[in-house]
């Protein structure tokens, strides 16, 4: 096995995340973890568990030969909507909060296909473009709707907004990284303007959340409650923070704070230092994967990279700006530091793939 990932700049960021994220898995969700299954370590020890599964995936990942990766890579996106279909069927679909998005697994694990599908559309756009010369003149885009637009409207109907808004920005900064005129790109965002709204304003929930955004202090109590708790833990943090563990916020205060709001609870026991630190790592490790993306010759693989590098970089920013008030709330995890098997999981298989392109160019 070709180990030399394990020096690299790359994996070692990873890595260091990944060991982040138990901490703050455990310093965020301890008490609720007692008062919720008597055992403060409940979700300290599945996280352990994912992180150890998903090492071995990223390893895994790292080997795949790519002449296979490129020959299937489409695969992975008719997969993920097969995912997508189980979740409404009985027995396999989980609804939690409201929402159909998961599968129910053996001894009490869940699987997130959203979390897949988000990775499996870069594969997808990579595979049109190195299949069909002149890709954006050629292509037949009728087909080519139908096969991109039956998962993202199954991604509305489960909902998740989150993951249907990473997709299309995705494939925005794809389509554009492939030479697609500006103009015509904002065409199509003005053009997708009422579909928004809709989609927004007359969904209940989403337009709760939307004028929480726009003014959270004229319903503190329910509408605005989580962001303002949110934004209260990040300001009592200061500089240097009140210290690991010793965060008021998630003592039941601030909801969702080992899952979506867990930088809150960082940003409030570590400070503007241990955020600004995070964000640090964070950078680097979108850097290094447009780095690769930038050194690669291959196309197949350019286009992977530079997909998978900016699903990474809106996930972090989507969150952050949803934990600093700045964005709605959409319900999407922080990479890494947030509690979840099926974002980590996908995660170490999608920088175990950027650590295969980064390897195969070194060879």
């Amino acid at each position: 096995m070709n180990s030399r990932f394990l020096s690299s700049s790359l994996f070692v960021s990873v890595f260091a995340l990944l060991g982040i994220g138990l901490v703050q898995v455990y310093s965020s969700s301890y008490i609720f973890a007692i008062e919720s299954y008597s055992d403060g370590l409940y979700f300290f020890k599945k996280q352990m568990i994912f992180t150890l599964l998903g090492l071995v995936v990223l390893v895994v990942a790292t080997q795949i030969p790519f002449t296979l990766i490129k020959k299937y890579s489409w695969i992975f996106w008719f997969l993920g909507f097969l995912l997508l279909c189980a979740t409404f069927v009985p027995g396999l679909g989980v609804k939690v909060g409201g929402a159909q998005r998961w599968l129910q697994l053996p001894m009490g694990f869940r699987f997130e296909p959203s979390e897949f599908l988000k990775i499996a559309f870069s594969f997808l756009f990579a595979s049109l473009v190195c299949r069909h010369e002149n890709f954006l003149k050629n292509i037949k885009w009728g087909w080519l709707f139908i096969f991109f637009i039956a998962p993202l409207a199954l991604l509305i109907k489960q909902p998740d907004f989150g993951s249907f808004t990473i997709i299309l920005l995705v494939m925005v900064s794809l389509l554009y990284a492939q030479g697609l005129n500006l103009k015509w790109l904002v065409g199509v965002g003005l053009t997708m303007l009422p579909v928004f709204y809709m989609l927004v304003w007359h969904s209940p929930y989403r337009r709760a959340r939307v004028q929480a955004f726009l003014d959270p202090w004229s319903d503190p109590a329910q509408k605005g409650f989580q962001v303002i708790q949110s934004m209260l833990s990040v300001h009592s943090g200061g500089l240097t923070g009140q210290g690991l563990g010793q965060g008021q916020g998630k003592l039941f205060f601030l909801p969702e704070a080992h899952t979506d709001f867990t930088m809150a609870v960082l940003g409030e026991e570590l400070g503007f230092i241990g955020i600004a630190a995070v964000l640090t790592l964070y950078g680097f490790v979108v850097f290094r994967g447009f780095s690769i993306a930038l050194k690669v010759e291959d196309a197949f693989k350019k286009i992977l990279a530079v997909g998978l590098s900016m699903t990474f970089a809106l996930s972090v920013f989507i969150n952050m700006g949803v934990v600093m008030g700045l964005l709605p709330t959409k319900g999407l995890t922080l990479p890494f530091l947030s509690y979840g098997g099926s974002s980590l999981v996908m995660l170490c298989f999608m920088f175990g793939i950027l650590l295969n392109i980064e390897m195969s160019e070194n060879n």
